[in-house]
């Protein structure tokens, strides 16, 4: 099983540059049956995102504009394979936290899936991530 972090799912909507060809080859490559996630957790970060623009947003083109990524991320989701945050991996964050790791929430929580499920974590951002022990992460983009 494989987990695309938030940085990728927003590398793969963009559709666009060296990062995403290259990340775009490699996913090509993998084996029909091999299983490829979202989280639940990036689910939030983007819809968060999105709903900081709209607040944000005081002209109304800029609000339709907005709305309109919202919904574009909310039908992209419903066509992805989406782990939840369920029973297991509240536990594994809190065995990171104490271990005080310092990554972002997100990220441990992420993490937390990952180990849950022994699933690879495709990311960008392998510095933070390395930290995590025992989680198997990578960086197809360059």
């Amino acid at each position: 099983m494989i987990i695309l972090d938030t940085d990728i799912i927003s590398l793969l909507d963009r559709r666009s540059g060296e990062a995403f060809e290259k990340l775009a080859r490699r996913l090509a490559d993998l084996p029909d049956d091999e299983r490829v996630c979202a989280t639940i957790i990036s689910f939030e970060e983007q819809m968060r995102g999105w709903l900081g623009q709209i607040a944000a947003a005081r002209k109304p083109q800029a609000q339709v504009i907005a709305y309109g990524r919202l919904q574009r991320l909310l039908r992209e989701y419903q066509l992805r394979d989406v782990l939840p945050y369920d029973d297991a991996a509240p536990a594994v964050f809190a065995r990171l936290q104490r271990q005080r790791i310092r990554i972002g929430t997100m990220d441990i929580r992420i993490a937390a899936i990952a180990l849950s499920c022994d699933a690879l974590l495709i990311s960008r951002n392998r510095g933070d991530f390395k930290r995590v022990p025992n989680l198997r992460v990578e960086d197809w983009t360059n």
